[in-house]
């Protein structure tokens, strides 16, 4: 009997993600199985005095339990942390070595890696409100320590283990010295502008638009294909927002709140079709309704190119308000 061989992508990431180490079976809305992601906790590097069983697998609970009271030196050592390594595992198995090949040698690095990052972020989002935990958070390709992906055989992939895997490098590094990549110099001005606000709002020389957490908050859910959840924030971020704008009395930027006020209809009917799509699905009877359903029925009638060009012009108008003047 052939043996049956199942690819993977396997990310790391240096912290607890949320969920118990496990095996998690996601399914499509017709019950098809989808994936299945297996996730493990990784104890932190043995350290001088450490107890016997570190750096070995063990889960989360049992990592939170090892943490003893202890006295702290004066120069401290930096703490040694847990590392969750999921794989992500195509349910569908391979007969022959030669598929798995073909499919490895033919794999896109940017779209699998980024493809399974968002079946990760389903995890931890249904982990975030099953628990009630507001506090876990997503995550994105650029944080993993290590991408790889590879096949093996079904309880051996399903242990973290595999029977040929490669390493996927998440950013091609420019050719240079040691291969570090350098950026030009307005990617630098553009990378300590942040750093450059960040001390103006920790100095009280400034304080945060209303609106600006409501459009982070809308992006990640635009980006995680949470359409109803971007609609409802984005309506309030453009609610909010251009207020706000509008009240600084800034010139330069009459001509894009003219173009935020043109959009503002648009956001606002995508809003009222998620509020409508609620309703129906509430109306439509008391039985349970999976999920899956509950979030279609509310994003009926949601255009993704409206919000995605709403959304982009309102990120482009804050941009345009701390350009000039970094402490407003």
């Amino acid at each position: 009997m052939p043996r049956q061989l199942f690819v993977f992508i396997q990310l790391e990431f240096p912290w607890l993600l949320g969920p118990e180490d496990g095996r998690y079976l996601m399914r499509a809305p017709d019950d098809e199985p989808q994936h299945v992601v297996v996730l493990t906790t990784l104890a932190a590097p043995r350290q001088p005095g450490a107890g016997p069983g570190a750096g070995t697998t063990a889960g989360a609970s049992s990592w939170r339990l090892r943490a003893r009271a202890r006295s702290a030196p004066t120069s401290p050592e930096p703490a040694a942390v847990p590392t969750t390594r999921v794989t992500v595992i195509d349910p569908i198995s391979l007969a022959a070595e030669s598929q798995a090949r073909a499919w490895l040698a033919e794999l896109d690095r940017e779209r699998e890696s980024d493809a399974a990052v968002a079946v990760v972020n389903r995890v931890i989002h249904a982990h975030r409100i099953a628990s009630a935990d507001p506090y876990t958070h997503e995550v994105s390709a650029a944080q993993a320590l290590v991408i790889r992906a590879g096949w093996g055989e079904g309880e051996q992939v399903a242990d973290g283990r595999w029977l040929h895997a490669r390493a996927l490098p998440w950013r091609e590094p420019a050719p240079g010295a040691g291969g570090v990549r350098r950026r030009p110099r307005r990617e630098r001005t553009r990378a300590l502008r942040p750093q450059e606000r960040l001390a103006a709002l920790l100095g009280a020389r400034s304080t945060p638009l209303l609106c600006e957490e409501l459009t982070l908050r809308a992006r990640q859910d635009l980006d995680h294909g949470r359409l109803a959840h971007a609609a409802l924030e984005l309506e309030q971020a453009y609610a909010l927002g251009v207020p706000e704008l509008r009240s600084e009395g800034r010139q330069e930027l009459a001509i894009r709140l003219a173009e935020l006020e043109q959009l503002r209809a648009g956001v606002q009917a995508q809003a009222r079709a998620v509020h409508e799509g609620a309703a129906r699905a509430a109306a439509g009877g008391a039985a349970p309704t999976p999920r899956a359903a509950v979030e279609t029925s509310a994003g009926d009638g949601l255009d993704e190119d409206v919000l995605t060009h709403a959304l982009e012009r309102l990120e482009a108008a804050l941009r345009a308000r701390t350009a000039g003047g970094l402490g407003r």
